[in-house]
């Protein structure tokens, strides 16, 4: 059940998107939503709270006028970036084996 949480956790659309734009480092919403064209503004205020409600990324809201807020991975977040070049190595090795799409996605 463990395992399964946590794929529930990480999978859902745009969150593996969404995490992979906070590898570099903090985001405000509308640089999220500039980095992840398709995207919109409900589906990324939705599974934002979802990964902020799982402890994967933190909503970092400043006290300043006018407000500002960042998104930021966890240090939870931050150790699922190892896994994540892992999948994008194996995607790599298997891909014509496998049949997937070349897209230009790295």
């Amino acid at each position: 059940m463990r395992f399964q949480r946590a794929i529930r956790a990480i999978t859902g659309k745009w969150k593996i998107e969404i995490m992979c734009s906070l590898i570099m480092g903090p985001l405000r919403f509308g640089q999220l939503r500039r980095a992840l064209p398709g995207i919109t503004q409900h589906m990324l205020t939705e599974q934002l709270r979802a990964l902020a409600a799982d402890g994967i990324v933190i909503r970092i809201q400043f006290p300043e006028i006018p407000p500002r807020v960042e998104y930021e991975l966890t240090r939870a977040g931050k150790d699922l970036i190892p896994l994540f070049a892992m999948i994008r190595d194996w995607a790599l090795r298997y891909e014509a084996e496998l049949g997937f799409a070349q897209d230009g996605e790295g």
